[in-house]
């Protein structure tokens, strides 16, 4: 485009300079009158239009065909993990969790992030994994909703292989609420709904209550009717996590995954937030994911997971009292 503009506009130029040269001589040499330059000077106009159009129609079709080829080859693409044929549907969820011997790589020939790993988390508890980055610790929450599959072993939920498991009705089950929350252009109260599509406005209120963002949702101009703008960009980042709460709220699911869900708050967004959180775990299986090792001192169990695997696991005064690597973690912090 830069190429053509350049082109036509020193054609266009050139073109009129030779015209009004050539125009001006005959003109004084009595050949020609001033009315038939001017009728020239009407032709360039016309193909100069003429040929601008030729080439934005052009540019304007390369660009759709250009949008329907990434359209279709998005639209075929086969997913690398979906149904088997004999897939069952996820019900009457306890949230037991079983990591059997699981081992997993992101390539074929990339090393092992996670090697026969073992671990079992029961249902109601609340288990946290720490340890330093690049050990699996996301790898291990994007493994139970089948984001990737196991390379060798099993994940088990309730005893069903989570393979054989349909995804939908697995996805269903599980809550995550992240540290990078994604939030839609439009307001308060479809952001919430996006949890339960079918949600009722009382249902969406009080999820905002338990979450502990009613309060702010209120004081905004239009209340559960503002917009909040894409991403949530007129909002804070507290006040954008405790919507993403109040959405797993509404989804109301027996199983949660809290990853680095408070990290990038501040101090006192945090404590907010955080009593959200706790609220919200009460009664299901919760996995969290954390550095900062304040947010999972009440936890069940903490496994501490590192290159090796698991090298500790136990409630935060048993590891404290081993003086190993989470007490080195938590002393340093």
């Amino acid at each position: 485009m830069a190429g053509f503009i350049t082109v036509t506009t020193a054609f266009e130029g050139l073109m009129y300079i030779a015209v009004l040269t050539a125009g001006g001589y005959f003109i004084l040499n009595g050949t020609m009158e001033a009315s038939d330059m001017i009728v020239f000077i009407m032709y360039i106009n016309m193909l100069i239009t003429s040929v601008k159009r030729i080439i934005q129609f052009t540019e304007q079709f390369q660009k759709g065909l250009t949008g329907i080829q990434r359209f279709h080859e998005v639209m075929t693409a086969v997913p690398d993990v979906d149904d088997t044929d004999n897939t069952l549907v996820l019900e009457n969820v306890k949230g037991n969790i079983v990591f059997d011997d699981v081992s997993f790589s992101y390539g074929k020939d990339d090393e092992k992030v996670l090697d026969r790993l073992n671990f079992e988390i029961k249902e109601g508890e609340q288990a946290a994994f720490v340890g330093p980055s690049g050990a699996g610790k996301s790898t291990i929450i994007s493994l139970i909703p089948r984001f990737f599959d196991v390379d060798s072993g099993e994940i088990r939920i309730d005893g069903h292989d989570i393979r054989h498991l349909k995804i939908h009705s697995l996805r269903d089950n599980i809550g995550i609420v992240q540290q990078d929350v994604y939030l839609f252009a439009g307001n308060v109260k479809e952001n919430i709904r996006y949890g339960k599509l079918d949600a009722t406005d009382e249902e969406i209120y009080e999820a905002a209550r338990l979450a502990g963002a009613a309060e702010f949702i209120e004081a905004l101009p239009n209340g559960f009717d503002t917009d909040i703008g894409e991403r949530g960009a007129r909002l804070s980042g507290g006040q954008k996590q405790r919507i993403s709460i109040a959405r797993v709220f509404l989804k109301n699911p027996p199983i949660l995954i809290l990853d680095e869900a408070t990290s990038a708050l501040d101090n006192q967004s945090e404590m907010v937030v955080q009593e959200s959180l706790k609220e919200l775990a009460k009664g299901r299986t919760t996995i969290t994911i954390a550095h900062r090792l304040t947010t999972v001192e009440d936890s069940d169990t903490i496994y501490v997971l590192t290159d090796e695997g698991i090298i500790e696991s136990g409630s935060h005064e048993e590891l404290i009292a081993q003086e190993g690597y989470y007490y080195n973690l938590y002393t340093r912090q």
